[in-house]
């Protein structure tokens, strides 16, 4: 009974001072120690006792650790300031700023390039307006091209008639396909009474035959006039739209052109010191290259002028001939030569209705 009792108090945990004797500390002590005291006042591995052995075991089992030889820990301030620490510090700031700075000059650059574009449209905007001012006032010259400017407004005349031939086609084709519509219509109907009138019934058997032959005959024309209109839309609405665009581009080149050399014509009169000499140069600059435009646009729409003169010959003379046999065999009752019309000019019929979109397309 008291060998288990000594075991006991053996193992208990006995608490120890800043010497390394048994006692109990003061409790102000401990509740004011910090790390730094912590670390250099406490106590060393070869004053303190090492406990093996469990709960219960003997007082054989306690090694005194005076008896292992070795230097004390201890706390060296000077250890950390040794270790340099990547990533941080001076090269990340260094790094940030510099990707900073490039941003920002980046976005300045961009804004001054916007700022300068802006600069040069204004500029060139009011040069343009006022030369256009100063023609329309009488008060300044107009760079004009004779022969040029009569080609340009003879298409603008024959673009207006040949779209007045646009409209005067699409309505007779929208009239006579309702009049197919009609005659079909009517040729259902004589056929059905043929059935139900005994005593009419080759009557409305000969009408019923007529109006389907009429339909078909005039579903023959719709496709060649259908043709026709199609042709007559390309011609006017992309080749000579197409023409239009070149010259209306040529048309602003002019008004630039002569717009800078008023300017130069005006820096020419005034005095000739170093400033003026600058600007003289510069607008010389800008003269030469409104010069090249308006040269280059102008062989361009020379060019365009007489392509589509070849073009539009070339495709009316094909249209009208096609127009004059399709109406001359359809009114004359010749069926087989508005066939061959046809045939002539590759015109492939789809049957009436073909446009109109499905029950399922219109879902």
């Amino acid at each position: 009974m008291t060998d288990s009792v000594m075991s006991k108090a053996a193992t208990m945990e006995i608490p120890i001072n800043s010497n390394g004797d048994t006692g109990a500390l003061q409790e102000d002590d401990s509740l004011e120690q910090d790390l730094q005291q912590v670390m250099v006042s406490g106590p060393n591995l070869n004053e303190t006792s090492i406990v093996s052995g469990g709960y219960g075991g003997t007082a054989e089992g306690i090694i005194p650790t005076s008896s292992i030889k070795g230097p004390a820990v201890h706390y060296n301030p000077e250890f950390n300031k040794r270790i340099p620490v990547t990533g941080l510090g001076p090269n990340m700031h260094h790094s940030s700023s510099s990707s900073s700075v490039t941003a920002e000059e980046t976005t300045h650059g961009v804004a001054v390039e916007k700022i300068e574009a802006m600069r040069k449209w204004s500029l060139n905007t009011y040069k343009c307006t006022k030369q256009m001012l100063s023609e329309r006032f009488g008060r300044g010259s107009k760079t004009v091209d004779l022969e040029l400017e009569a080609q340009i407004e003879l298409l603008r005349d024959t673009k207006r008639k040949y779209e007045n031939v646009l409209r005067l086609a699409r309505a007779l084709t929208n009239h006579f396909y309702n009049m197919v519509q009609t005659q079909h219509a009517l040729g259902d109907t004589f056929a059905d009474l043929s059935q139900k009138s005994p005593e009419l019934r080759d009557e409305f058997g000969y009408n019923a035959e007529t109006q389907k032959l009429l339909c078909k005959n005039g579903e023959t024309l719709l496709g060649a006039i259908n043709f026709f209109v199609s042709s007559i839309n390309t011609l006017v609405n992309k080749t000579m739209e197409d023409t239009l665009m070149t010259v209306k581009m040529f048309e602003n080149a002019r008004l630039e052109f002569d717009a800078y050399r008023s300017d130069l014509e005006e820096l020419s009169l005034g005095p000739r010191d170093a400033v003026a000499m600058a600007r003289i140069e510069a607008a010389q600059q800008q003269y030469q290259v409104h010069k090249e435009k308006y040269e280059r646009l102008r062989s361009d729409v020379t060019i365009k002028l007489k392509f589509l003169e070849e073009n539009k010959v070339k495709v009316m003379h094909k249209q009208l001939l096609l127009f004059h046999n399709a109406i001359s065999a359809y009114f004359a009752g010749n069926q087989q030569q508005l066939e061959e019309t046809l045939k002539q000019f590759n015109i492939k019929l789809r049957p009436l209705g073909a446009d109109k979109p499905s029950w399922l397309e219109e879902q």
